[in-house]
């Protein structure tokens, strides 16, 4: 199981957010958490919410929401039909833990908090809309546990003063995760430049939570460096729920997860050592050859001697110290040019 250790982790964690996708259908919570596994997933996440613990029941203008997908409900009729019920993580967990997965979810408040602490997840989550919720931070990072905080939203002050509260509150380890809270997101608002720029200025493990459509954006992340991709997953955008629309599915989630392995394999380590395939091919490398018959005492000139294909002879940048100098005895055309018949 992959532990939440992003600085000793070697390969990328592959999230899959399950989010509302479950349809409130514990069998289906169940299937979700199978098909990420088969599809090659390190990690399940789940969102520790109820309506109550987001918001409160009201029905006025602050509270209606506004977007082509969620539109007409209000905040709280929305969270009441998209949260997971809280009795079902425990038996959730086992299932992940049974299948070799890891188990986590976002918390959004204390209670919530609390409560996962009670199931011991492995690391907590701050969603980009709780990054702003200070004391919240504070309070997950009293847990010590690996904290992951995505910033979608949130301005350069802010991820400061969210990264600060929990450095502050004894966070043990920190990741950022590059997010852009529009459903679905425009790669070009990506800006992926700043995975590099924040690495620099947080010095700690950044990631991707991504929202936009396709597997482009996650796969140029991995080249990038990320630590960690997370994508809403779904059995089929058929299955309709308030996140399908910008939901992965198995088969496109599968190819992601193969491609960031090759991407991790290609990726590899600043070094200029020949590999072993690299080795054999050096036979075909351009060498010093004798291209035209060449008697005794002969002078090398161009004409008689070339840089071509293969590479049994002397390098080409030896062709200005042997130009003019004469052969020892006579060479056939096609024998490679070596020391021992060139006269001093």
């Amino acid at each position: 199981m992959i532990m939440f250790n992003f600085k000793k982790n070697k390969k990328v964690i592959i999230v899959a957010e399950i989010s509302a996708n479950h349809n409130q259908n514990f069998k289906l919570a169940v299937s979700l958490l199978k098909e990420a596994k088969r599809c090659g997933a390190d990690a399940v996440k789940f969102q520790a919410y109820t309506p109550d613990t987001l918001t409160i029941d009201v029905n006025n203008k602050y509270f209606r929401i506004k977007h082509p997908q969620w539109g007409g409900q209000t905040l709280y009729q929305l969270y009441k039909k998209t949260y997971t019920p809280w009795s079902w993580f425990k038996q959730l967990k086992k299932i992940a833990e049974d299948l070799g997965i890891t188990f986590f979810a976002a918390a959004f408040d204390k209670s919530s908090v609390d409560f996962l602490e009670e199931l011991n997840v492995g690391a907590h989550k701050i969603s980009s809309f709780e990054l702003v919720d200070l004391p919240l931070i504070e309070y997950v990072a009293k847990t010590k546990k690996p904290l992951i905080l995505s910033t979608g939203m949130a301005n350069l002050k802010e991820i400061q003063e969210a990264v600060a509260a929990a450095r502050r509150a004894g966070a043990s380890e920190i990741a950022l995760l590059k997010c852009v809270s529009n459903y679905p997101a425009d790669p070009e608002d990506m800006n992926l430049e700043s995975i590099i720029d924040m690495k620099r200025r947080f010095s700690c493990p950044i990631g991707l939570s991504d929202h936009t459509l396709g597997i482009g954006v996650p796969l140029a992340a991995a080249a990038l460096g990320v630590v960690m991709i997370e994508k809403h997953f779904i059995l089929s955008r058929q299955i309709k729920s308030p996140d399908s629309f910008f939901s992965i599915e198995p088969k496109e989630f599968k190819y992601l997860i193969d491609n960031v392995r090759l991407i991790e394999k290609a990726l590899g380590e600043p070094s200029y050592k020949l590999t072993e395939s690299q080795k054999k091919s050096i036979i075909f490398r351009r060498s010093l050859f004798v291209v035209k018959d060449i008697k005794k005492g002969e002078v090398f000139t161009d004409q008689n001697v070339r840089s071509i294909r293969p590479g049994q002879g002397l390098k080409p940048k030896y062709f200005k110290d042997i130009n003019n100098r004469k052969a020892k005895k006579a060479i056939k055309k096609g024998i490679p040019l070596r020391w021992d018949l060139v006269s001093r």
